[in-house]
């Protein structure tokens, strides 16, 4: 009786310690509604299930191991806490990644029913006979059930979250949990082999050493035109007026094509108290008619239009301004080949900043003095 008890309050600590540590990690609170709702729940829920399961199973398996002196292979035990582990370490990945990548609500629940019904079944095949192991119809059943529910879940919410785009999934979840800072989650590069050093906010806006380096250039280079194709939520805007009003002079003039993403980060921006600097526009780059020489640009929109927004505004650059292109690493082919192709024509001169992400600082080359 003391073992049972043992055994099942190790098992609660499990569900506990994950469950605590998961709601750490994604903001969330038993006394805050702000951020929930059943698949959220739900996914919360999955791994620590299986902690607590699997870390129960551990504690029922540990006296037996230790009374024989060896580990048996082959026995329902072995493979329970083996499946149990390595279910859980999936799980856990793929909440970060939910978190990372802003991956829709209910993923990691339809995973979990679909490991789950696969293991149970996988059980009764390699212990056909073992007393403890349900098996027949009903089992089948359950088992397929699980799996089947798991694939139409993942089947419902991942195109439903495909067709409004990771930029609406980040201001959802934006919306319900607020702003957090994180570890870059851009896998490593040859030029940027530790990206975990640099931290941000989302996988859309610019790095937070970037931001304070696009302030920082501001306040070296004493701008009197900054234009920024790509203003998202507004994060390098209000860094780059923040470099502005330390200047005390000089305007930015900002462009977001999405309108729902404008709306919030006009209202950023209208909150800011750097209004007085800041022109946006809810146009496309292509089309937003620029008056005067521009002496930075920073281009930071849709990938696929990057060359084209350098090559319509070169002409008004200031012959020494400077222009940023974000998103150039070698894992951004298209931007930072795109770059590499303009120099190679003689339109700019390029360095590539070995970044998580990749930014370019480059100079046109005619007329600079």
């Amino acid at each position: 009786m003391n073992l049972l008890l043992y055994i099942l309050l190790a098992g609660l600590i499990a569900v506990v310690a994950v469950l605590r540590a998961d709601l750490r990690r994604r903001r969330l609170s038993l006394t805050r509604g702000s951020g929930w709702n059943t698949l959220s729940a739900l996914d919360v829920t999955a791994p620590a299930l299986i902690a607590g399961m699997t870390v129960a199973l551990l504690m029922a398996f540990i006296p037996g191991a230790v009374f024989y002196g060896f580990i048996p292979l082959h026995s329902l035990f072995t493979w329970g806490v083996a499946a149990g582990i390595l279910i859980f370490a999936f799980l856990w990945i793929e909440g970060r990644r939910q978190i990372q990548f802003q991956r829709p609500r209910g993923i990691v629940f339809g995973e979990f029913l679909i490991l789950a019904g696969a293991y149970k079944l996988l059980e009764t095949v390699a212990f056909p006979n073992h007393p403890a192991v349900p098996r027949g119809p009903v089992t089948i059943a359950l088992c397929s059930l699980a799996i089947l529910g798991g694939g139409v879940l993942i089947a419902i919410i991942v195109p439903r979250y495909l067709k409004q785009g990771e930029e609406r999934a980040i201001l959802e979840r934006l919306n319900d949990e607020g702003e957090s800072v994180q570890q870059e989650y851009t896998p490593p590069t040859p030029e940027c082999p530790h990206p975990e050093l640099w931290s941000m906010v989302d996988s859309q806006s610019s790095e937070l050493e970037i931001l304070d380096f696009l302030k920082s250039m501001v306040t070296t280079v004493k701008p009197r035109l900054i234009v920024e194709t790509g203003t998202f939520l507004g994060y390098g805007t209000l860094k780059m007026a923040e470099g502005l009003r330390e200047n005390g002079f000089g305007q930015i003039i900002t462009i977001e094509y999405d309108p729902v993403i404008f709306a919030k980060a006009k209202e950023r921006i209208d909150a800011s108290g750097l209004g007085d600097c800041i022109e946006y526009h809810n146009t496309s780059s292509l089309d937003t008619e620029i008056k005067g020489t521009i002496d930075i640009l920073y281009s930071d929109s849709a990938l696929s239009i990057r060359e084209q927004e350098i090559r319509r505004f070169l002409p008004q650059m200031e012959p020494c301004g400077l222009i940023m292109i974000h998103d150039a690493s070698s894992h951004f082919e298209v931007v930072r080949e795109a770059a590499l192709r303009l120099e190679q024509e003689g339109l700019i001169s390029v360095v590539l900043l070995p970044t998580p992400r990749g930014m370019v600082i480059a100079q046109k080359r005619e007329g600079r003095k």
